[in-house]
């Protein structure tokens, strides 16, 4: 991608305090009341933001949620206080939610009953426009001109009370989210690309929650490491306990016993309390407390039969890692280069990155299985099945069948 917005050679403008200052936290009944009619009565759309704890507490709940909107001002709600937003969904129902990367804070908003109907996403939006870096405080500087300060991204916002100076940060986060929103608007209208934009939106409101992972042990940083089935068997039988003993304290799992652990335990097996503590994490405040079970665990994997035995991996329901294709199948290797270069072409002249061009599981998909009839008919019934937006068929389907086309010509596939 070629001509990518960076940011321009000026002076930003530190934001340093709330317009109106830092609200109060809702955090009852009556007071979460009147912001929703305050809200009701205001106008425009409302940039809304949520603090989540992650890398603290085992759930992805909200521990504070951030609205601003013109006439209304900002709001501030604990949701551990006030969990059902239901009301304030209601006032909104028809109001454009304005998020910044909306993928990440719509289940959280969800939870508690806040479910917009109208979305604009700003890092989409930027991303869509050919933007470099399209953190929410590089966009306010590049776009805006002015300064966010980020310290407090990472905190753990599960803290009560929480400090005046995180408040100050959640209320700058969406302080000029609307404006910034009204100038990438202008920017996508100018460049053609609103009605993108605007299907890309819809999309991320359809997107349904992904469904749990069968094995999702097998995601354990490091296991592949584990050679053996018993190794993988031990994997296991520590993560299936670490995450019920993480579930039941809320807490990130990671804090419980980390994944280097598990891995080194499946490498080494041991049999007593004293090999466990030699490998380090054991010992860990968080994790001697549960010693006897951990080495519980490691008996039930050394114990189990060899039927019973966890398999090297499961099977997916796609393609395989791209890098087997040109073994297992060399014409579909070439229908993917091919494949791609079209859309890198087609991403550089239109400025944005190739991903969000056309999803790269759509494209080795399409290349892994094609039509049995390639024209740019089959091409977008095809792509359309795999989720591809309109505006995305409009620019790839034909480009993407003239390249498989060529190959066929020239019997490569």
């Amino acid at each position: 991608m070629t001509d990518e917005k960076t940011i321009p050679e000026r002076e930003a403008v530190p934001l340093l305090e709330p317009r109106e200052g830092i609200p109060a936290v809702i955090e009852a009944p009556g007071e979460l009341a009147a912001a929703v009619a305050a809200f009701a009565a205001g106008h425009g759309p409302v940039a809304v933001d949520a603090e989540r704890a992650s890398g603290y507490r085992y759930s992805g709940r909200a521990y504070l949620v951030q609205l601003r909107r013109a006439g209304a001002g900002t709001v501030l709600i604990d949701p551990v206080c006030c969990p059902d937003l239901a009301a304030l969904d209601a006032a909104l129902a028809d109001t454009e939610i304005v998020l910044h990367a909306a993928s990440q804070d719509l289940p959280c908003l969800a939870e508690l009953g806040l479910r917009p109907r109208l979305l604009f996403d700003t890092e989409l939006a930027g991303r869509l426009l050919g933007y470099e870096r399209v953190g929410l405080g590089t966009m306010v500087e590049t776009v805006l001109g002015l300064r966010l300060e980020k310290g407090h991204s990472a905190a753990d916002w599960s803290t009560r009370p929480l400090p005046e100076d995180w408040l100050r940060y959640a209320a700058l986060d969406v302080e000029v989210l609307v404006e910034l929103r009204d100038a990438l608007r202008d920017e996508l209208a100018a460049a053609g690309k609103l009605e993108w934009a605007e299907e890309e939106f819809s999309a991320v409101l359809a997107t349904p929650l992904p469904a749990p992972r069968s094995d999702p042990w097998r995601r354990t940083s490091g296991i592949h490491k584990v050679r053996s089935l018993r190794g993988l068997a031990v994997v296991r039988e520590l993560w299936n306990l670490r995450d019920r003993l993480a579930r039941e304290a809320d807490l990130a799992p990671g804090r419980v016993l980390p994944d280097s652990a598990i891995v080194t335990a499946a490498l080494e097996i041991p049999r007593t309390t004293k090999g466990l503590t030699e490998i380090a994490p054991f010992t860990g405040r968080s994790a001697r407390r549960h010693m006897r079970e951990w080495l519980a665990a490691i008996g039930r994997a050394r114990g189990l039969p060899d039927t019973q035995l966890p398999q090297p991996s499961t099977p997916g329901d796609g393609p395989p890692p791209a890098n087997r294709w040109a073994d297992r199948d060399p014409a579909a290797a070439r229908r993917l280069a091919a494949a791609r270069t079209v859309v890198a072409a087609l991403a550089d002249e239109h400025r944005m990155p190739t991903e969000n061009l056309l999803q790269p599981d759509a494209v080795r998909r399409l290349t892994w299985e094609p039509p049995e009839v390639i024209d740019d008919e089959s091409i977008a019934d095809r792509l359309r099945g795999l989720g591809a937006r309109s505006w995305q068929i409009r620019l790839t389907a034909r480009p993407m069948a003239k390249a498989l086309t060529r190959l066929e010509t020239k019997g490569e596939v």
